[in-house]
């Protein structure tokens, strides 16, 4: 057990993840294993791509969390013509006053939803660098906070790449994890379209499970849970796996090695423990290591399974 939290802390931290879960599941319907994942990247304070067709959720998942935490969402269509004042903001000089007044971008919120963020130019692409690995952005010299619980959710079209912009490998490192949402079952397509029946007062409501606040400290819990010196080696031993693998260009960084061990204290941390299993390493090795390696003679999926299956997990008591 971490010195930093005791069973009643443990059991209060449970029963308000399964709030949030609950809440989760219920808006993006048949996606279970998603909202997990999605809520251990929300823990880790990491950010999430969600490489997927249009239609399938995104939006909503956004919309979702934000209402979850009480947060301010901010959205922004990203196309060629974006400029990174659009994403930062920018100083305007006031005729009246005599003085510049900054005028706060999308990314002063805390859920900020980036739609098709492939779409707009790199250079407006690396207007969010800073603000997804510091938490701030920095304005004619000028540094400016963001919200301690900032969350990215950035989206791309898997599927039309005419007019798109590839995101470079420092972006991509600067998520969490990758994942696909998808089409819901059939059981879960039948619901809703049941729900989209219903009067909006029947309708599921977003409500706030989780004040900004709580979110901090639980992110803060994260950051508390145990982490066995032998899985670390594990951890390390993975993350050597990618680098020395013949068919990946580019392997794991620090910065995605530290990622990856954040998000699997969140998963733990869901599961009710507050230590990380060698398990938990390996069950958000996928969506960790999809966003970061890219494979160039098969595919990438195939690639990590041969990796997660060449390193042997330790046995410790």
């Amino acid at each position: 057990m971490s010195a930093l939290m005791n069973d009643t802390e443990l059991d209060a931290t449970v029963e308000k993840l399964s709030q949030l879960r609950d809440h989760l599941n219920g808006i993006l319907l048949g996606k279970n294993e998603a909202v997990e994942l999605v809520i251990a990247c929300l823990l880790s304070q990491g950010h999430l791509l969600l490489n997927d067709l249009p239609g399938t959720g995104k939006t909503t998942l956004a919309k979702a969390i934000a209402s979850c935490i009480g947060g301010k969402l901010a959205r922004m269509q990203c196309t060629p013509d974006l400029l990174p004042s659009d994403v930062t903001g920018f100083n305007l000089f006031n005729q009246k006053t005599r003085e510049f007044e900054f005028h706060p971008g999308p990314v002063f919120s805390d859920v900020l939803l980036a739609d098709e963020l492939n779409r707009t130019t790199p250079r407006t692409q690396s207007a969010l660098l800073e603000a997804m690995a510091e938490r701030q952005v920095t304005i004619d010299a000028i540094p400016h906070d963001l919200s301690e619980t900032f969350f990215v959710i950035a989206t791309q079209n898997p599927i039309d790449s005419h007019g798109a912009y590839p995101l470079p490998e420092a972006q991509l490192d600067r998520f969490t994890i990758q994942l696909k949402i998808g089409y819901p079952d059939r059981s879960s397509q039948l619901d809703i379209l049941e729900a989209a029946t219903q009067p909006p007062g029947e309708r599921a409501q977003l409500s706030c499970v989780l004040s900004r606040e709580e979110l901090s400290g639980l992110q803060a819990k994260v950051q508390s849970i145990t982490v066995h010196p032998r899985v670390r080696e594990y951890l390390v031993d993975l993350v050597e796996a990618t680098r020395n693998e013949p068919t990946i260009e580019l392997g794991v960084s620090p910065r995605g090695m530290l990622l990856w061990q954040r998000i699997a204290q969140a998963w733990a941390l869901l599961q009710g423990r507050d230590f990380v299993t060698p398990s938990d390493i390996t069950h958000v090795a996928r969506p960790v290591l999809s966003v970061r390696l890219l494979a160039t003679t098969e595919d990438v999926q195939q690639v990590i399974d041969r990796i997660l299956e060449s390193v042997p997990a330790p046995e410790y008591k």
